[in-house]
């Protein structure tokens, strides 16, 4: 089996930073992308930020200047580095990973339970 744990969400003011992190633990052989994704109530479910095993990244256009995504790959663990939080940017942040289990040549998509982010006006 494999889990991911998310931490560091909670309540912030506008302008304010918080740092996500997400550790993947268990049967784990590699790691490919690394991501977060958030979701607002009565909103679906987006993509925030996602980091190849390589490092390279890719983010909604709403947060770029604003998050930086990160990741150590020797920890498993992905990073979420929010700056100037919004109001907006207040939902339910969810880790995924796209793992390598051992004896398995197939990546599956796991997720954590997610951490509730919320910011104030």
């Amino acid at each position: 089996q494999v889990q991911l744990v998310e931490s560091g969400g909670g309540l912030v003011q506008a302008g304010g930073s918080l740092r996500l992190s997400c550790a993947a633990s268990g049967s784990i052989r590699s790691i490919n992308a690394m991501g977060w994704n958030r979701q607002a109530p009565g909103k679906q479910r987006e993509l925030v930020a996602a980091i190849t095993s390589g490092g390279s990244t890719n983010y909604a256009d709403s947060v770029k200047g604003r998050f930086t995504i990160s990741r150590d790959n020797a920890k498993n663990t992905v990073y979420l580095q929010m700056n100037s939080l919004k109001p907006e940017d207040t939902a339910v942040y969810y880790c995924n990973a796209d793992v390598f289990r051992y004896y398995s040549n197939k990546a599956q998509l796991y997720w954590g339970q997610g951490t509730q982010v919320t910011v104030s006006s």
